[in-house]
């Protein structure tokens, strides 16, 4: 196994790059942080180029042999000054992935009779996303559909707030009439989460084949979704604030029609 310790190492260099979407889309490869999160793109089938480890804090995973499977050639040990440079977040397992991306088409999506899907419109924080991934694997919904975004599903802070649950979750990315599209298709109703709307959301039938749209949270949906959504629901609010993270606001609905369903 190559040891590296200098940080101006080209391979260093090349992953910090990789901070950025369109860097990322140049070298055709992404950032995998977390020996967790590496186990999870293994079992779903994710191609790996190289994987940097730091021995000092690797012996503290909770996944000792996540690298038995990983091939000698492409596995580098790093000092840890030259891991802490890599490093996207704190408290890490010292061990950071350089993965090929998937495609995340609509056809790509393989849905249940009775399916409940996450659609999210121009989301523009990687957090953001993450979050709702995270909730969606919580909950085994069908997909989450990611139209406009203003981040990437591969941008290093969606995989971490994930918890790589971008590997668990089917995802889709596309433009907003091509998810419209896609929902008639499979005779999905849509409902846009919007502030104005006049129906409740725990009035809301969501047993039927159901998809929910959330809009961002400075600006909720465009005036696409709420004239062509089927149904406009909201969320009671009591104080003077008049918005949730869209990811709390996702969670609130995606787990009512869970309820609904009998989870």
């Amino acid at each position: 196994m190559e040891k590296i310790t200098s940080l101006q190492n080209p391979r260093i260099k090349n992953i910090v790059k990789l901070s950025k979407g369109k860097e990322r889309r140049i070298q055709n490869l992404f950032i995998i942080e977390g020996a967790r999160e590496l186990t999870l793109a293994l079992a779903a089938g994710y191609g790996i180029d190289s994987v940097f480890v730091c021995p000092e804090l690797f012996i503290k995973t909770d996944y000792p042999m996540v690298l038995k499977s990983i091939p000698e050639d492409r596995l580098f040990e790093v000092s840890e000054a030259v891991f802490e440079k890599m490093a996207y977040r704190e408290g890490s397992d010292g061990l950071l992935t350089l993965a090929k991306p998937k495609s995340h088409t609509l056809a790509d999506l393989k849905l249940t009779d009775n399916p409940f899907l996450i659609v999210l419109e121009s989301v523009e924080k990687p957090g953001n996303l993450g979050a709702v991934l995270r909730t969606i694997d919580a909950a085994h919904a069908d997909a989450v559909i990611v139209c406009d975004p203003a981040t990437d599903v591969y941008n290093p802070n969606a995989i971490r707030s994930s918890v790589g649950c971008i590997f668990t979750v089917q995802t889709a990315v596309c433009s907003s009439q091509e998810a419209l599209d896609f929902l008639h298709k499979k005779g999905v109703k849509s409902f846009a989460a919007e502030l104005n709307a006049l129906q409740w959301y725990q009035d809301t039938d969501f047993t039927q084949p159901s998809a929910i749209i959330m809009g961002t949270e400075a600006d909720g949906l465009t005036g696409f979704w709420l004239d062509n959504a089927d149904y406009r629901i909201k969320i009671p609010m009591r104080g003077k604030i008049d918005s949730l993270n869209v990811s709390v606001s996702t969670a609130i609905l995606t787990f009512e029609a869970m309820r609904q369903r009998g989870f």
